[in-house]
């Protein structure tokens, strides 16, 4: 069986013995965490390793250098904790309504010794009220669709900044949607990459990350309350 380095290796990260220890210590927590609350579907080693660590660290080289980066949605740590991980000179504060959750990242970020990493427990409408253009870069993973989650991103970007939003292969329909909510949100389309893993055992899977630059302010009646971003998206 191919070492996590070896893997990363083949998609252009490059990692130490020691970030790989990190992974590992990371992986044997989740596992563990996951017999207490549900934190992810997936607990095969491997398939973590490809499906959660590879797949959060893709689009690293997209995040400059020494960025304040804000993950939204954080989840189980996904993308926010493999992004510092291999770039750890990101400084990283993850976000999440669920408090059993911002416990685990506390934990986590604690027991691998991650520096300028922080875990908030809000909800992301909340979080935007004393965090309004703060960011470098705002990232979010699988947490809502593209014309909801922009709401939520572009807020917090300061100008100049980006929004980096981690999409399946039908980003193009998402797209069309959301352009209106992009522009009026103060967000420009800057690039989109396409990803695709490749592993043996695994089906192909493709990825699109969409870089969205932030070239106005937004507005300050965003992001909207009482869930409005989700149940009236706008359109």
């Amino acid at each position: 069986m191919e070492s996590l380095i070896q893997i990363f290796s083949k998609y252009g990260i490059n990692i130490s013995k020691n970030q790989e220890k990190q992974f590992d210590l990371y992986f044997s927590y989740l596992i563990q965490k996951n017999k207490e609350f549900n934190l992810t579907a997936i607990t095969n080693q491997q398939e973590v390793w490809i499906k959660h660590f590879l797949d959060s660290a893709l689009p690293a080289k997209f995040f400059p250098d020494f960025a304040s980066v804000v993950d939204v949605g954080s989840g189980a740590g996904f993308p926010a904790v493999p992004l510092k991980i291999v770039r750890p000179n990101l400084e990283v504060c993850m976000v999440d309504s669920l408090n059993k959750r911002v416990n685990f990242l506390n934990e986590t970020i604690s027991l691998l010794q991650l520096d300028k990493a922080t875990a908030t427990h809000s909800r992301a409408e909340d979080f935007a009220k004393g965090n309004r253009e703060k960011f470098d870069v705002a990232v979010a993973r699988a947490v809502a669709p593209l014309c909801t989650l922009v709401e939520y991103l572009l807020p917090l970007v300061k100008i100049g900044g980006q929004a980096i939003i981690y999409k399946s292969a039908k980003l193009e329909e998402e797209l069309v949607a959301s352009q209106k909510a992009i522009q009026t949100l103060g967000g420009k389309v800057a690039q989109i990459e396409k990803f695709k893993i490749a592993e043996a055992g695994f089906e192909e899977m493709e990825r699109n990350v969409l870089i969205i630059k932030k070239v106005n302010p937004t507005p300050a009646k965003y992001p909207r309350g009482q869930n409005k971003p989700k149940t009236s998206p706008i359109k």
